[in-house]
């Protein structure tokens, strides 16, 4: 199984949607990642280029070396032979099948930007693999089914039995959906979705409040989110009602924990408590549950709970998790820098999570964290070469940190494998009838791109060009207009604005003002004030656009100095630096002296530079007057041990 992922130039089936019924959605509709190509050799072009040639080949390879595939083989032989039993290998976990299942999404995703015959039938041999595995009425987990009468562990005895303990069935059913919606959006090939179908469709039926059903919520959250967006695939509402069984009956079945947020039903809700990565997933489907139905209370408890993240919980990376005892969310404002875990599946997460309060609310906020996260706390968590990972993500080190090319309990790296090539659907959005049934169209994230959207029911294309996050120049280009008048939303980030993050945990101490972007029009300047962009953070720009229409925005990318809220007793007497959306760092390898005793003031001027790190060019930032030099924290320890730091000492003087 063995395959050299090679690329080839292969014919990608149109998106043809299941149900093509289905009107319900978010009140603001994101842009497929189908939609979307993001140009080669560039900032994130790289990111996925790393994604193509050495993330998804090294985790498929490690599903096969680690025994992943053969779990599934193994459950399909005790299938047609009940004698045959196999017993379940030490060392495994209950949610190992999703590995398999989260880098096929990411394959899925990547197929998009690099077409790949080879690719596709690697993927299609291990779905059949999958399949095999699967039990006549639906049900596909293989830690049960390869040994029925001796299970794994963590699973019972009974199917649904120990899901609220550590079984994982939906967990796992979760990750299925979630990839096998992707496979088919990017291949049009119903294989993987039909699988995913049959196990839903029985949770469906097995799993709920009514008399003979097993009346439990998942463990470890997602199934939430991804019977959600089964529901949006299929237009079969049975999904979107599972789902909300599923956050509904949390806090009233028989484990009631803040490690699982089980504590209390999710609309009483109102701090991130326990295990973050649960929670973030939960969260997320909350969210989904909020724009998808419209329900207040759901809308108030995810807000509040949104509310808490951003002014007691966040970390300036945009990481959440303070603490590796459960892999939890702390206190609030405990956020230590040395032992702050902020796993790499917490940071993808927090990106779910602030997706799509933005589809609800469609403010520029939401953005602005999960932008925060994106180049940060989530970028960090891999190699830039693609091959080495972070479970945790901490903002200071004495040396005992190194990315590891792979994990026993492996859900970061092949949750980075799925989610950095998923980045083209995050980067634009429609909204019909955004003003006077004027639609509306976001521009979310700037990075080099060509993308086809569906305004009003009509074609529009646009081009993107940038090299941001080193340079604040971006155009945007009207490729082809068939939809006469909209609304181009630009998005302005909160740092152009003075404002670090949406709440006052982290100020800029520098004492200057933040330049708005400058914007032109056809190379004529489109002349706007602050209070001129709309409350939700978007300028809105709108006019009957034309082929060949450009609108040029200058963001200034001067380097901040930012300041901690007063509460965070880790970071008090601290400064750290941000450039744009990238937070700084000091590492051993650009300095002469030990960065521990490095201390910058509120007014240190930076002045950039340039460098290679794993051969990838990297804008540093050198202080005039110490000249200590920083680097982009994502870019950190790819060059040995050694001392790190994000926050840094204020000088007394």
């Amino acid at each position: 199984m063995k395959t050299t992922l090679t690329l080839f130039v292969a014919f990608i089936f149109p998106l043809l949607p299941v149900n093509s019924q289905l009107k319900q959605g978010y009140p603001i509709t994101p842009v497929p990642f189908t939609s979307v190509k993001v140009t080669p050799g560039t900032f994130w072009g790289q990111r996925l280029e790393a994604s193509r040639k050495v993330t998804i080949p090294l985790a498929f390879s490690k599903c096969e070396e680690t025994g992943r595939y053969t779990n599934f083989s193994n459950a399909a032989e005790h299938m047609k032979d009940h004698s045959k039993v196999f017993d379940i290998k030490e060392g495994t976990f209950p949610f190992d099948d999703t590995d398999p299942y989260k880098t096929i999404e990411g394959a899925s995703y990547i197929l998009q930007t690099y077409p790949d015959k080879a690719l596709a039938a690697y993927i299609d041999s291990v779905l059949d693999i999958i399949a095999s595995a699967q039990e006549p009425d639906g049900y596909l987990y293989t830690a049960r089914t390869q040994n029925p009468q001796k299970p794994h562990g963590w699973s019972g005895m009974t199917r649904w039995s120990a899901e609220e303990q550590g079984s994982h069935e939906l967990y796992n059913l979760g990750h299925m959906v979630e990839s096998a919606v992707a496979h088919y959006q990017a291949t049009g090939s119903r294989k993987f979705l039909d699988i995913a179908i049959r196990f839903a469709d029985l949770v469906c039926k097995e799993v709920g409040p009514n008399p003979g059903q097993a009346c439990v919520v998942p463990g470890h959250q997602i199934a939430e989110m991804a019977l959600a967006r089964l529901y949006l695939a299929t237009g079969e509402k049975k999904y979107l009602d599972e789902a909300k069984f599923l956050l509904d009956y949390r806090g009233k079945t028989k484990i009631k924990q803040e490690y699982s947020q089980s504590h209390k039903p999710v609309v009483e809700q109102d701090e991130a408590v326990g295990h973050a990565v649960r929670a973030a997933y939960m969260y997320a489907g909350m969210a989904d549950v909020a724009a998808l139905t419209g329900d207040k209370d759901y809308i108030m408890a995810i807000d509040a709970i949104w509310d808490n993240i951003v002014t007691k919980k966040l970390y300036i990376t945009g990481g959440i998790g303070a603490t590796g005892n459960g892999e939890a969310f702390g206190k609030n404002y405990e956020l230590p820098n040395m032992t702050a875990y902020c796993e790499t599946c917490a940071a993808i997460g927090n990106v779910y999570v602030n997706h799509r309060l933005f589809l609800l609310h469609g403010e520029g906020k939401y953005y602005d964290v999960l932008e925060r996260t994106l180049y940060n706390g989530l970028l960090s968590g891999v190699s830039l070469e693609g091959n080495g990972f972070y479970y945790p993500n901490p903002l200071a080190s004495e040396g005992q940190h190194e990315r590891q090319p792979w994990f026993g309990c492996a859900c970061c790296p092949s949750n980075i494998c799925r989610f950095i090539p998923s980045l083209p659907g995050y980067v634009y959005a429609v909204k019909e009838n955004r003003f006077n049934e004027t639609p509306g169209v976001y521009v979310n994230l700037f990075l080099t791109n060509t993308s086809t959207l569906e305004v009003g029911g009509k074609k529009v294309r646009l081009s993107q060009e940038t090299e941001y996050p080193w340079k604040g120049d971006v155009t945007l280009k009207i490729e082809e207009n068939q939809a006469g008048e909209f609304i181009l939303m630009i998005r302005i980030p909160g740092w152009t604005r003075n404002q670090v993050v949406p709440s006052d945990l982290y100020t800029f101490a520098d004492g200057k003002q933040s330049s708005l972007p400058s914007v032109s029009v056809n190379n004529r300047p489109f002349l706007y004030f602050n209070s001129n962009i709309e409350p939700d953070g978007y300028l809105a720009m709108g006019r009957k656009w034309k082929k060949g229409d450009k609108v040029k925005i200058h963001f200034d990318m001067e380097p901040r100095i930012v300041r901690a809220n007063e509460n965070v007793e880790a970071d008090r007497g601290l400064l750290c630096v941000e450039r744009g959306p990238l937070i700084y760092c000091a590492e051993h390898p650009d300095n002469t002296i030990n960065i521990n005793d490095a201390h910058i003031c509120p007014d240190t001027q930076f002045k950039t530079g340039k460098t290679k790190i794993a051969g990838t060019p990297i804008t540093t930032l050198i202080a005039e007057d110490s000249g200590l030099t920083l680097i982009p924290y994502y870019a950190w320890c790819h060059r040995g041990r050694g001392n790190m730091r994000v926050w840094l000492p204020q000088n007394s003087q």
